[in-house]
């Protein structure tokens, strides 16, 4: 089922590696011609062009954009009562984690009289996005909104597509997290007209105003990830997201048992979802080949995870040793990276790319993917070679606060207007030289004064 990929033989160059190791994901460009009329009809429609294109895509219309209050408290009082111990665990783990993520700012002084200081301002509203295609997301909500209030998000509003099920409403357990998180703002919209709907705002059906954010965060399909790149320019996205990935980097050590267990349950996502055992082992990767053809015979979502396993984007690469792994590893650069050899501390904190890094056997993805307190939503594609995954540093901006009397100012005056002439902008030194000349005659009007 998992095609292979044979490294031994010396370790390939970065170039030679992105165009050998197994890489899914998604042509958002295919899709731009078809997701930008909709971004526009709802830029120009508001609530009601989004309401149209669930109505076509859902199936389902609900009365209003905005969820009821009270829809929200009661999908909590129906919660299982496991399933929210379950959930207030996730969040409780979450926010421990996500609290010690906090800035406070500093100021620096350049010199006497002159000080810059760094100031942390969190983004004023943000629209969180929880997808709800083959499964529920629950967990999303919590790894949206944690850290959005852990960094002292004021505003916030969540949507989720409305399901036909439940009477135009997002997911009753989607709506649970929402309210023992204490969001209040419940948009039942999904796909693409979600995130324009979130961008331009608009007014309700019932004529409330639906009032447009700064930020957009969350995964979603791939029309979900073409409308944050139309929308980018208006608002800002935590990243454009593809299928979901992970790689296994693993020695004779490792248990296949639960090796083909991790590769399965990312497979289980979707069709297109990732899974990349990296091994110097040839007897691992057979016995992991039968453990993944005898689990998948038993799993729920058989036929998915299959399709996943076999396609171009999943596989066993063979290489000669760790260190080789390592290289390999970091070239793919996954979502998800587990290290299942020996002394898997020391391995794991030699990697330098992954979004993030579960060590040893009992650290499993989906520990991260709910309970860990760490963050599930990761970056994807190999982008986790330059960006990290979701946090409070994800809506907080640093903002300079430049501080200098005229003492502070004449000393770097020269260097000021030397560096303008340079670069041919002689009103940029012009007006330091300005405010030279009036200190200068501030303190002779200020010297006859006191005569």
């Amino acid at each position: 089922m998992l095609a292979r990929t044979d490294l031994r033989g010396g370790v390939p160059s970065t170039a030679q590696l992105r165009r050998a190791l197994p890489r899914g994901g998604t042509d958002v460009d295919a899709v731009l011609d078809v997701v930008a009329p909709l971004v526009a009809a709802v830029r120009d429609g508001g609530a009601q062009a989004a309401l149209d294109a669930g109505e076509r895509f859902d199936r389902v219309r609900p009365s209003t954009v905005r969820v009821p209050q009270q829809a929200v408290v009661d999908a909590l009082d129906r919660l299982d009562p496991d399933v929210r111990r379950a959930l207030t665990e996730t969040i409780d783990r979450a926010r421990r984690v996500h609290a010690d993520q906090r800035r406070s700012s500093t100021t620096t002084e350049v010199a006497p009289g002159g000080t810059v200081t760094e100031k942390w301002i969190p983004v004023r509203r943000v629209g969180l996005y929880v997808p709800g295609g083959n499964a529920v997301y629950p967990s999303s909500v919590v790894m949206n909104v944690v850290p959005a209030q852990e960094a002292g998000v004021r505003s916030l509003v969540v949507a989720s597509p409305p399901q036909a099920d439940f009477g135009g409403l997002p997911h009753p357990i989607v709506l649970a997290a929402c309210a023992l998180l204490g969001v209040s703002e419940v948009w039942s919209v999904g796909g693409a007209q979600s995130v324009a709907l979130l961008t331009y705002g608009g007014t309700d059906t019932d004529g409330t105003e639906l009032e447009p954010v700064d930020m957009i965060t969350g995964p979603g399909n791939i029309y979900v990830t073409a409308a944050k790149r139309l929308c980018r320019s208006v608002v800002g996205i935590d990243s454009e997201a593809g299928p979901t990935e992970i790689a296994i980097l693993a020695d004779d050590s490792a248990d296949p048992v639960l090796v083909a267990a991790d590769l399965i349950s990312q497979a289980e996502h979707d069709v297109m979802a990732a899974s990349v055992l990296v091994t110097d082992s040839v007897d691992l990767a057979d016995a992991v080949d039968a453990e993944v053809e005898r689990q998948v015979r038993t799993t729920k979502h058989g036929e998915r995870v299959r399709t996943a396993l076999s396609g171009p984007q999943s596989g066993i690469v063979l290489v000669d040793d760790v260190d080789a792994g390592l290289t390999v590893v970091d070239a793919y650069a996954a979502e998800h990276l587990e290290i299942q050899t020996r002394d898997a501390a020391t391995v794991a904190d030699r990697v330098d790319n992954a979004g993030a890094i579960f060590v040893g056997a009992y650290s499993p993805v989906s520990l991260g993917d709910y309970c860990a307190g760490s963050n599930h939503v990761l970056p994807t594609s190999g982008s986790a070679r330059y960006s990290s995954g979701l946090s409070v540093q994800t809506f907080l901006r640093g903002v300079h606060l430049i501080d200098y009397d005229s003492a502070a100012l004449a000393e770097v005056a020269g260097h000021v207007v030397a560096l303008a002439d340079a670069e041919d902008l002689p009103a940029h030194g012009d007006a330091v030289r300005v405010r030279q000349t009036d200190s200068a005659r501030a303190g002779s009007r200020g010297n006859e004064g006191s005569r």
